[in-house]
């Protein structure tokens, strides 16, 4: 007779695929580091004192919801913030110091057309016109170093070929971040300025947006 057939083993029930691990929340990052002293560039760099400023005006990456080209500067005057943009909608943000009277605000497209390192500075006549007790004894201008008021770099920016005066540049008063403090031009925290000025090249595009626009 034939053997009967061993019983057939019961199919095991499919494992369902393990769920994706959730997203880990991004770190904070390391400000102690990013904002301590520079003591390897041309002239020292202090520590940033982080208690004298809102840390939402410290450097960061970010979502960023506009369609601007990777490498395009973005001034929020507004919002008192800087953008640089990078690729798939994210940019790195910096807290900026803009000018004591929105007046006093360039606005519109402009490129960079010169970078400096530890800058020159010399007040504009409009400037000495506007406040001669303030900027009158700087009208011979100031070498660069520790107490210019362009700090460690500055970005030069043009419009049709023209030199606009205004700037993208470092600060010696740190704690101004945030606020209306500047003649016009755009500060930003040293060690800030120093990592924008590294990203961007000779023709970057900077569009200044007008005081009722904001990137949010």
């Amino acid at each position: 007779m034939p053997r009967p057939s061993p019983p057939q083993a019961e199919a095991a029930p499919p494992v369902a695929p393990e769920p994706p691990p959730a997203a880990l929340p991004a770190a904070e990052p390391d400000y102690r580091r990013i904002y301590g002293a520079i003591t390897t560039d041309r002239f020292w760099i202090p520590a940033v004192n982080l208690r004298r400023i809102d840390p939402r005006f410290l450097r960061r990456e970010v979502a960023y919801p506009r369609d601007d080209e990777p490498g395009t500067i973005v001034v929020d005057t507004a919002a008192r913030y800087a953008y640089l943009a990078l690729e798939g909608r994210r940019a790195i943000r910096y807290g900026i110091a803009v000018g004591r009277d929105e007046a006093f605000n360039l606005t519109g497209e402009a490129f960079v057309e010169r970078k400096a390192a530890w800058p020159n500075w010399r007040p504009t006549p409009d400037m000495v016109r506007r406040d001669p007790q303030r900027y009158g004894p700087f009208r011979d201008g100031v070498p660069g170093g520790g107490r210019n008021p362009l700090g460690a770099r500055a970005l030069y920016l043009y419009q049709d070929g023209v030199d606009t005066y205004y700037r993208l540049h470092g600060t010696v008063e740190p704690w101004t971040i945030g606020t209306m403090a500047s003649a016009g031009c755009v500060r930003l925290i040293n060690q800030d300025i120093i990592d924008l000025y590294q990203r961007v090249p000779i023709g970057a595009r900077v569009v200044i947006l007008p005081p009722d626009v904001s990137v949010a």
